[in-house]
């Protein structure tokens, strides 16, 4: 049997599409290896958003080869849905350029390279692919749920149109389809995620929407109707165009988290305008007073874009000052990164990346302090916690032989992005034992603030992990 390797960069669109790959191939006879020794295929599968990424996707194919000269090596993702032809033609290392377009045509052009024919293909950026994916590169108990393909938003910096095409929406019915089997494959954490949530609907042609609602609201009404011990997370909702509607939803039903994650990128008006965005910073924190006011428990994400070309001191401090007046729990500030093809990338005034890095790093010197604030005002709560792993490094284990130590994650941490909640746990108690697994969700009282993580102590289980054979958990 063809055994393949699967390397994967990027974000959880793109695992979620290497969680497709999977399944396509599995389903022709393509066995999936977590030893790349023993793989006749390494497939990278690649982010091409910004430079540092495709720099670490490019370098991954230099040292896969290197390291695995015997496997055939096979590029598929962001990076190679947009310089396919490029890719191919200036790397001999690659015997095949796949994109990301249509993945279930990956496995005839897997047996194309498997009969010693190298080869590149994308397809066209329509509609959106679905399978039951039998791996999930998460930990026990938490999948991301992908509800949007593309996006339509078009700002000035962003290359994601380029790459994914305009923006098309699952139906609802194969979503909680979706949701539906995997929580009855142990899943407890339910992240939705999209270029746009807020823009979900666009594209679906094939259901009547309540006209009164939005489409993302209608989503989630028909998610509150599911049953089961399960939260769900909504992962990136554009600013512009958030949808007030879900408030009220979330506020009924408290599986759904009080979560939410809104770029904002900028502080300064003409810089928001520039990026082709139709808010503004007056626009924008009122946003957030309102689902404050409606949610006052609510956590905050934000992301911020310095060094945009054009962004001046002044403008520079607008982003600062109104860091500092919305006040956003979790926040990600990046330099600026010129992307070829893109409306930004001819602008001019281009702000030196010294001077960006350093705009970058003053923000996240005030969110660490906004971050700890807010973490405080956990310590001293009990909290119902996710367990993803118990903790075996030596290096990193508790000086109390009979202490163990786990990591998990509370409502108002994402995966992978936010941080984590440390679990201390009686090792000589066998309840407590069985009780701290990955995939339980787990009660436990939190006891003080380490930086942006958590440290706490089990006190009880609230649910345990139902393992299926359905599903495999390969974080």
């Amino acid at each position: 049997m063809t055994k393949f390797f699967i390397d994967q960069h990027g974000c959880a669109k793109n695992q979620t599409d290497g969680e497709m790959i999977v399944g396509f191939l599995s389903q022709k006879g393509f066995e999936l290896t977590l030893n790349a020794d023993e793989a006749d295929f390494i497939i990278i599968n690649s982010c091409g958003f910004i430079e540092s990424a495709k720099k670490e996707s490019i370098d991954a194919i230099y040292s896969v080869k290197a390291a695995y000269p015997d496997a055939k090596i096979v590029l598929t993702g962001c990076l190679a849905q947009r310089y396919a032809q490029d890719l191919y033609e200036q790397m001999p290392e690659l015997d095949g350029v796949f994109g990301n377009g249509d993945l279930s045509k990956i496995c005839e052009f897997m047996t194309q390279i498997q009969a010693e024919k190298r080869a590149v293909q994308t397809y066209e950026q329509k509609g959106i692919c679905e399978i039951n994916r039998p791996v999930l590169f998460n930990y026990k108990g938490s999948a991301f749920v992908k509800i949007t393909e593309g996006c339509s938003n078009h700002c000035s910096f962003c290359a994601i149109p380029l790459i994914r095409g305009e923006l098309r929406s699952r139906k609802v019915s194969f979503i909680l389809k979706e949701i539906k089997s995997l929580i009855a494959s142990g899943v407890y954490e339910i992240n939705l995620i999209g270029q746009d949530l807020a823009a979900y609907g666009n594209g679906a042609d094939d259901e009547k929407l309540d006209c009164n609602t939005s489409a993302l609201a209608y989503l989630l009404s028909e998610i509150s109707k599911l049953e089961g011990d399960f939260i769900v997370r909504l992962l990136y909702i554009h600013p512009d165009h958030f949808n007030e509607d879900i408030l009220d939803i979330i506020k009924k039903d408290n599986r759904f988290a009080r979560y939410f994650d809104i770029p904002f990128q900028s502080g300064d008006d003409q810089i928001i305008l520039k990026m082709n965005r139709k808010g503004s910073s007056q626009k924008y924190a009122q946003l957030v007073q309102k689902i404050r006011t409606e949610l006052p428990d609510c956590m905050l994400r934000t992301t911020f874009l310095t060094g945009f070309p054009g962004e001046s001191d002044a403008a520079a401090l607008n982003t600062k000052n109104f860091l500092k007046a919305i006040k956003p729990d979790w926040s990600g500030c990046f330099p600026f990164s010129h992307e070829e093809d893109t409306p930004a990338y001819k602008m001019s005034d281009r702000v030196p990346k010294k001077i960006a890095q350093k705009r970058a790093e003053a923000l996240e010197e005030i969110q660490s302090a906004l971050t700890e604030k807010r973490l405080s005002s956990f310590v001293g709560q009990t909290c119902d916690v996710l367990v993803e792993e118990i903790i075996q490094n030596d290096a990193l284990v508790s000086e109390d032989a009979s202490e163990g130590l786990a990591i998990g994650r509370a409502w108002f941490q994402a995966p992978e992005v936010d941080g984590c909640i440390v679990i201390r746990y009686d090792l000589d108690n066998p309840n407590e034992v069985l009780a701290v697994q990955s995939g339980n969700v787990i009660k436990v009282k939190i006891l003080a603030l380490t930086g942006v993580d958590l440290d706490g102590r089990f006190e009880g289980l609230k649910k345990k992990f139902s393992d299926s054979e359905k599903i495999k958990f390969l974080h």
